[in-house]
């Protein structure tokens, strides 16, 4: 799988677990953690200094369009993310050390509190949690960290000095059987490497949807995974109704774990309090897994906070007694902490080569948008995407824009981590070129990915007229950031009409073939 491995240390020591799972260490609140850490940041902060990350996210409201910069083209100005990337990621957690299995005891039943996509109100779930004197399992997207709506890297740093486990959940929380095998991989792998390198030990990993197959689960334990969750293959009123009360504390399948559906608003008190205690009579695994907490994230995925609250707290009073335990997915499974996998981003393509793939948009997903190109824009307006006439008689991509106020439209490379975005070199200059066919205003919009995987807007090209006729557009950028390892461009539609593109190409500048004649 074109996989290379990176090691962090010596992971080979292995501690055995107390037979009883008896706590003897002091719960702290997430409060006394954040004054400990408020103390710490600033001398971070001079090591490492400031890192400020533009927004990655590429729908119709969060591009940040700031106004007309040099030669009338719109630029961005990017927003600091909450907090300091690098001096959080440079704050220690404790590190996992390797461990046998949770020892089994007959007719206990043992429950994991676990989280997914680390959305912000998580925080206080977290702190929820301690304050019972229990610990839960968050599995979280990297990609998504520090952005609005989900926890900052400084605030999973804290949860895991409370003694909750960090586990992984895809970069983008990405439909891993959606994709190809290597694009999956690179989704699992990527993510858990960049969380390992900010200094968490992720050993369990969890699937985004829930969406599996025998490939992707081959991949989680490819990329150093002691195991990956599913839902839904566990009883309860919602759902699955002939299915086992509990899973194995010696699963079957370690990277396919068995658990209820998803914990949603719909759940009362009751409903969690007897997904546990019907698992009692048989004793084993009960993993509940919650999303949002409201009145942080109050959808059909969240939980009222009092009603979670009274949960843990009975499941504390549970924990008093013995025969019901909770522990985190790590401390029930354990196994190596295995070094990171490291998946490598293509190399570019020559320069007389064109680094678009599928470039005359001709090969077309199910849904009808061209494999390897995605539509998206921002702001306020109505967009349609369809099948058009492209040059030549050939496949194109038409847009059509109603009720413009500002923002725009376009067709751009799928935003990934290598199956389709053009591979470039920090610091080369790109000719980006394609045909187009409009009766309003259109320009050049360029996105760039990092080097641990996220996408951030970077510049446009100069305005270019409307054209009754197709007619090629070329520009040349900038030098790509330092840290760029692809591209993603489009022609974008600024106003109320009609845009038909076809034909893209992208070429270092350096050794680009010549333009097909006259180019705008």
């Amino acid at each position: 799988m074109g996989l290379s491995k990176y090691r962090r240390g010596d992971s080979s020591n292995e501690s055995n677990a107390q037979p009883e799972y008896v706590r003897t260490r002091p719960k702290r609140s997430l409060q006394w953690i954040t004054g400990m850490l408020l103390l710490a940041l600033p001398a971070a902060f001079l090591l490492f200094g400031g890192q400020f990350l533009a927004s990655g996210d590429n729908s119709r409201a969060a591009e940040g369009i700031a106004g007309p910069g040099p030669g009338g083209a719109p630029t961005v100005s990017p927003e600091p993310v909450p907090g300091n990337r690098a001096a959080a990621a440079a704050i220690d957690v404790p590190e996992y050390e390797p461990a046998e299995p949770m020892p089994e005891v007959d007719g206990q039943t043992v429950v994991s509190l676990t989280f997914d996509d680390g959305f912000a109100g998580q925080y206080r779930a977290a702190e929820i949690v301690s304050e019972a004197g229990l610990d839960g399992t968050f599995y979280i997207n990297s990609g998504n960290l520090d952005k609005p709506g989900y926890l900052t890297l400084k605030q999973a740093k804290e949860i895991a000095l409370d003694g909750h486990e960090i586990g992984g959940h895809t970069l983008s929380h990405a439909d891993v059987r959606e994709l190809s095998a290597d694009e999956a991989a690179r989704q699992i792998c990527v993510d858990r490497q960049n969380l390992v390198e900010w200094g968490f030990s992720v050993t369990n990993f969890a699937f985004p949807f829930a969406s599996r197959n025998q490939q992707v689960e081959n991949s989680a334990r490819e990329c150093g995974y002691n195991s990956a969750r599913s839902l839904g293959d566990i009883r309860t009123r919602f759902s699955c109704e002939g299915c086992p009360t509990a899973e194995s504390l010696r699963p079957a399948k370690p990277y396919r774990l068995q658990a209820p559906e998803e914990v949603e608003n719909n759940w009362t008190l009751a409903d969690m309090q007897e997904a546990v205690t019907s698992a009692e009579s048989d004793g084993g695994w009960v993993i509940l897994t919650f999303h949002g907490l409201c009145p942080y994230e109050c959808t059909e995925i969240g939980v009222e906070e009092d009603t979670f609250t009274q949960f843990v707290d009975w499941l504390a009073e549970l924990n008093a007694g013995g025969t019901t335990v909770t522990r985190t997915v790590q401390e029930v499974i354990g196994g190596p902490n295995r070094e990171p996998v490291i998946w490598s981003s293509p190399s570019p393509a020559d320069s007389s080569v064109n680094g678009v793939k599928n470039p005359g948009l001709e090969q077309r997903g199910s849904t009808g948008t061209p494999v390897c190109w995605m539509e998206g824009g921002f702001g306020l307006n109505k967009a349609e995407f369809s099948t058009g006439e492209g040059r030549s008689g050939s496949s194109g991509t038409r847009v059509v824009v109603e009720g413009y106020v500002d923002g725009d439209a376009k067709l751009v490379q799928q935003q990934d981590l290598g199956e389709c975005a053009p591979a470039v070199a920090p610091d080369e200059r790109y000719s980006l070129r394609a045909w187009y066919r409009a009766d309003a205003r259109t320009q050049f919009s360029v996105y760039y990915r990092d080097g641990i995987g996220l996408w951030h807007y970077w510049t446009a090209g100069p305005y270019l007229p409307a054209s009754d006729d197709f007619t090629q557009a070329e520009w040349t950028t900038p030098p790509v950031p330092d840290d760029a390892t692809a591209l993603s461009f489009g022609l974008a539609l600024l106003g109320n009409g009609e845009l038909t593109t076809d034909d893209y190409a992208l070429y270092n500048s350096e050794g680009a073939p010549p333009l097909e004649g006259p180019a705008r």
